[in-house]
């Protein structure tokens, strides 16, 4: 699939980032949708979902650490993406193996 992070803003990549979160146990629940939904326009939040839906983990990866490249960010841009995914992770309220080590990642490639 063609790469299109290259045209991602900052809130697209937050908003890709976060489907990841939500995605990360396996389990996409309304709630976290809602939240990742809250965030940006409904036309963009369509058209990062239907790119969301078509790629594997490893190819939304390699997305995300591209995208990551391409901006810099500030250390309170970071801490407040940081507070966003953890947002997402404990919707649930719970924390689990697949989260952490998703969350780990996500913290290498944004710090």
């Amino acid at each position: 699939m063609k790469n299109e992070s290259k045209y991602w803003s900052k809130e697209e990549l937050k908003v890709y980032i976060l489907l990841l979160c939500a995605k990360a146990d396996s389990v996409e629940t309304i709630e976290e949708i809602n939240m990742i939904r809250s965030k940006i326009d409904p036309e963009t939040f369509d058209r990062l979902y239907n790119e969301f839906s078509c790629d594997d983990e490893d190819n939304c990866l390699d997305k995300i650490q591209s995208a990551i490249a391409k901006h810099e960010y500030s250390n309170k841009e970071i801490i407040g993406l940081r507070k966003e995914i953890h947002a997402v992770f404990l919707t649930d309220k719970k924390f689990n193996m697949k989260e952490r080590n998703l969350d780990r990642i996500l913290d290498s490639m944004l710090y």
